[in-house]
C-alpha cells in the first residue's frame, strides 16, 4: 500500500521561499529516488506544501535522511514546519 508524506513549510520571507522552491524543483527528483511521485504546491508567497508518495513505509523511511538534510540546511528560513504521513487511499491521474 502506498504511503504519503505531506510537509507544509511556512518561510520567513518570500525570497526564502523562492530559493527553496527553485532548489526543490531542481534537486528533489535525484534526492528522493524512491519516491513514486513528488508534488510541490505553493499556496502563498511564503508557504509551500510538498507531497511525496512512496511504495511503502520502508521506502519512505529510507528517504528520511535526505529529507532531514534538506530541511536542516534551511531550518533558519522556516517560520514553521508541519509533517503528516498516512496511507494513500486514492491516487488518480487523468493523463489525457
Amino acid at each position: 500500500m502506498s504511503v504519503a508524506r505531506i510537509t507544509t513549510v511556512n518561510f520567513n520571507t518570500k525570497e526564502d521561499c523562492d530559493t527553496m522552491v527553485e532548489n526543490y524543483v531542481s534537486n528533489a527528483p535525484t534526492e528522493f529516488p524512491e519516491a513514486t511521485q513528488l508534488l510541490q504546491v505553493r499556496t502563498s508567497d511564503t508557504t509551500v506544501i510538498a507531497i511525496s508518495l512512496y511504495a511503502d513505509n520502508e521506502a519512505m523511511e529510507r528517504a528520511s535522511a535526505a529529507r532531514d538534510k534538506r530541511l536542516g540546511a534551511s531550518h533558519h528560513q522556516h517560520e514553521s514546519l508541519d509533517t503528516k504521513t498516512g496511507a494513500v487511499k486514492l491516487n488518480h491521474s487523468n493523463n489525457n
